[in-house]
């Protein structure tokens, strides 16, 4: 999956939180300074042709919407940055965290029964 530049997340943000928009609802969103109409539509319609937002029809107008969730897309570039720097090792992701003290064992040990008990709430 292709990566989302600072502007284009900007967009993805919006429609990840408010759903099918048109280019002028959108502008809603963004604090002041506004972005100019035809910046939006040009990010949009990269984002379009990347594959992350898909749009249909309505008179001459067009309204966009997220192809992909928020998870998808954060789930990707972790990936990608585990497989570019970790040598695709969750275990060398979580060592690191421990060793520059951003996660104790304590907190892995709680993060381990989370996911044990979302395994077996599955299975139920």
């Amino acid at each position: 999956m292709k990566k989302l530049t600072a502007k284009e997340e900007e967009i993805m943000n919006i429609l990840w939180a408010e759903g099918p928009l048109f280019i002028r609802e959108m502008l809603a969103f963004y604090p002041e300074p506004k972005p100019h109409y035809n910046t939006v539509a040009t990010l949009v319609k990269l984002l379009a042709e990347k594959g992350f937002v898909s749009y249909r029809a309505f008179g001459n107008t067009y309204r966009y919407e997220a192809k992909i969730t928020e998870n998808e897309y954060k789930g990707s570039a972790i990936g990608e940055i585990v497989a570019q720097y970790f040598d695709n090792s969750y275990t060398k992701v979580v060592s690191q965290f421990i060793e520059d003290e951003k996660m104790d064992l304590e907190e892995l040990k709680q993060l381990i029964a989370q996911i044990e008990q979302e395994k077996n709430d599955r299975k139920s």
